[in-house]
């Protein structure tokens, strides 16, 4: 039996190897450097706030951090500077050592608007950059940027700045996790299989959506998850078609009901679906289960070095096998999406894009694998979803939680 991916707890300990938080950024930062050297930038700008904390190691919560007031400029041969809201750059100033004091500044660009680019905020802070990029020596090269708000962008092309896109090049760099960013994976998946013991146990007729997600989200902080991004909780006739969000709706007797969870520990995400029948299942509901078990089974069998996103995708059923139009139309159902600091992060995998634009595997690679299937019966649908990490002898599981067979909560 292959030993389960270390999860070892919450706490750095001097008895065991664990997370090596310095080790972890270096190496982000580092391979966010190599990114920049294999471009034609001079610099990148950065307002994704994965990409910000990828190469500053910092963090703001989301109320604020995707307000794309918080920058972060990396140029070349240079280390990370950062602009963040107001007082929490005096706390990185405070608590961020590995980052130069002088290199933590306040920064305002308008809260999406909220302030008029006609206030000012944003010429001045192009100046600003400009004058950085000048001192760096790399002003007459191209600035990646990889999410902009337009008048940012006209006012960086206004004082004569040639803006291209950094997106990719940092999708690329983050896309290969170190052993430090598995184990955090691994943890942040071990802490969901736990809530879905108090789920199966919390799931009997009564018990709203609602009521599971709060159960959910209360756990997880509990056990130190640093954001509960989501929880869908989908019951009974609002399975098919997968809607996505969940609901005040009362589980009731014979449901079959489906949960994702998502949530980060350390800023490492989880997305983890799995299903349920409530109290009993009917050979519809087990037949749907069976056969998206089926399709899941047979893709995480090409999960290895060398295989194209493409062959992945194939062994997946066509939209058309399952009730839809077209692969637009069935997005997302049966996919694949990278797991890291972001919740979408590459290889992407799906019969939309795979087909025409495969990506090879690479060890490394964390991503989860979701299947849907419908029942026969209309209404319900079964709802599966694996976290993976490719290794040279195949994949390894982060979800550990019993999903082989339906698993029927509190049976009658």
């Amino acid at each position: 039996m292959t030993t389960p991916l270390p999860a070892p707890g919450h706490m750095g300990v001097d008895y065991e190897e664990r997370v090596n938080f310095d080790r972890l950024r270096a190496y982000r930062l580092a391979r966010a450097k190599a990114a920049l050297e294999a471009s034609e930038c001079g610099a990148f700008l950065l307002f994704d706030f994965y990409n910000i904390r990828y190469t500053t190691q910092t963090w703001i919560g989301g109320a604020l951090g995707d307000k794309m007031t918080r920058y972060a400029l990396l140029t070349r041969g240079g280390s990370p500077m950062l602009w963040d809201f107001g007082s929490a750059a005096r706390h990185h100033q405070l608590h961020s050592p590995w980052l130069d004091p002088a290199d933590c500044r306040a920064g305002m660009l308008g809260l999406r608007g909220a302030i008029a680019p006609s206030a000012g905020l944003m010429e001045e802070a192009v100046r600003q950059i400009k004058g950085l990029l000048e001192d760096a020596g790399v002003a007459g090269e191209p600035v990646g940027v990889d999410l902009v708000e337009p008048p940012f962008l006209f006012e960086m092309e206004r004082q004569g700045l040639r803006v291209v896109d950094a997106q990719q090049f940092m999708l690329d760099a983050r896309q290969i996790k170190s052993a430090d960013e598995i184990m955090l994976l691994t943890q942040a998946a071990a802490m969901v299989d736990g809530v879905y013991q108090d789920i199966v146990e919390a799931l009997k007729p009564g018990i709203r959506e609602n009521d599971i997600v709060a159960l959910a989200a209360k756990r997880l902080y509990e056990m130190g998850s640093d954001q509960v991004e989501a929880v869908n909780a989908v019951s009974g006739e609002r399975c098919n078609p997968h809607p996505h969000n969940f609901s005040d709706r009362l589980i009731r007797p014979g449901d079959q009901a489906f949960f994702d969870i998502i949530h980060s520990y350390n800023g490492y995400r989880t997305c983890y679906y799995r299903t349920f029948a409530v109290g009993s299942a009917t050979p519809s509901q087990r037949e749907a289960y069976a056969r998206a078990r089926e399709w899941m089974d047979a893709s995480i069998a090409m999960i290895k070095p060398g295989v194209g996103t493409d062959q992945v995708a194939a062994v997946w059923p066509e939209a058309t096998e399952f009730g839809f139009d077209n692969e637009m139309a069935a997005f997302g159902l049966q996919f694949g999406h990278g797991l890291g600091l972001g919740l979408h992060e590459r290889p992407i995998i799906s019969r939309l894009n795979s087909m025409r634009e495969p990506i090879e595997l690479q060890p490394g690679m964390v991503f989860a694998l979701e299947t849907y299937c419908p029942a026969s019966d209309g209404f319900s649908a079964a709802r599966i979803e694996e976290e993976v990490v490719v290794t040279e002898d195949g994949a390894r599981l982060l979800t550990l939680f019993p999903a082989q067979d339906l698993v029927v909560a509190n049976p009658y």
